[in-house]
């Protein structure tokens, strides 16, 4: 599989596995880890709050074995306050809880030092510079190899590439949601890379994409109402045999993605993604894809 460099060195596979869909059974869990691995999957991403930390110890307890020989990178997230017993959390991006929070999140996978670690959103309100200020010290401690921030807020983005070493981003980007693209030139040019989660849309660009419209998208998804998006995945699906395909070919013209984060509740649909993955589109294809949809932006938190 095709890996990606961050500006740290570390290495990504162009597929990562979403851990939040892992579940609680570590046997299950077993098994689509595995599967990760030996399908050529070294990005695992997880977060604190997932599970409310019982993921991070699962991820971390499977991955165990692969740590020191498949080149493996875990990357979790940060600034959730949260409470097991009542499943409540808050957020809270200071400097002070991120710096406590990576120990513990270290505890919970069993490791001396975390590949990436990410911003789990923010707000324009925040004090950035003190949240920047923490993920360069960690690093300075070796407790950090490197840091991102997962956010879908312009203004945030533009605020950290310009003022911070972030090598991430985590947003929402399939052929469906593409208001990245016209933030992706400048993602690019600070040598960050998109790790893009929703690469199939909820089920909407998958072999089942009729019956997921049917039972989800009554309300229309984005700009799209629910004639809009019926029309436009009829069409897609009149042209195309394989709308994964279509949708992880069009994410992967990017120069500026690192991993595409999808996640899987058994080993068998981790299989078909990444036999999605490798089924290639030509230029032209993936273009005639792209003008079947419809052109996103953002409208939300531009300045």
């Amino acid at each position: 599989m095709q890996k990606n460099t961050l500006k740290s060195g570390i290495e990504i596979s162009e597929v990562g596995l979403g851990c939040m869909s892992l579940g609680t059974d570590v046997n299950h869990a077993e098994t689509i880890i595995d599967e990760a691995v030996q399908q050529g999957i070294t990005y695992f991403d997880t977060a604190d709050l997932y599970d409310y930390g019982e993921n991070e110890k699962i991820v971390g307890k499977l991955l165990k074995k692969y740590q020191n020989q498949n080149d493996i990178v875990i990357g979790s997230k940060v600034g959730n306050h949260f409470n097991k017993e009542t499943k409540e959390h808050y957020w809270d991006p200071s400097k002070e809880h991120i710096m406590r929070s990576v120990k513990e999140s270290l505890q919970r996978l069993d490791l001396e030092q975390l590949d990436l670690y990410m911003l789990h959103g923010g707000t324009i309100e925040d004090n950035k510079d003190e949240t920047i200020e923490a993920f360069e010290r960690l690093k300075e401690e070796g407790l950090i190899k490197a840091y991102g921030i997962s956010s879908i807020r312009p203004n945030v983005i533009d605020y950290y590439l310009k003022n911070s070493n972030i090598e991430t981003i985590m947003m929402q980007f399939s052929l469906l949601d593409n208001r990245p693209e016209d933030l992706l030139e400048q993602i690019d040019q600070h040598g960050v890379k998109v790790l893009a989660r929703g690469p199939v849309s909820k089920g909407l660009l998958t072999s089942k994409s009729t019956e997921v419209l049917e039972k989800k998208f009554k309300d229309g998804l984005l700009d799209y109402n629910y004639s809009d998006l019926t029309d436009t995945i009829s069409k897609l699906n009149s042209e195309y045999d394989n709308l994964s395909a279509v949708t992880l070919n069009y994410l992967k013209s990017f120069n500026a993605l690192g991993s595409i984060i999808t996640g899987a509740s058994s080993p068998k649909q981790l299989v078909d993604s990444i036999q999605n993955y490798h089924e290639t589109l030509t230029e032209e294809q993936i273009k005639h894809a792209r003008s079947i949809v419809k052109n996103l932006e953002y409208t939300n938190h531009l300045s």
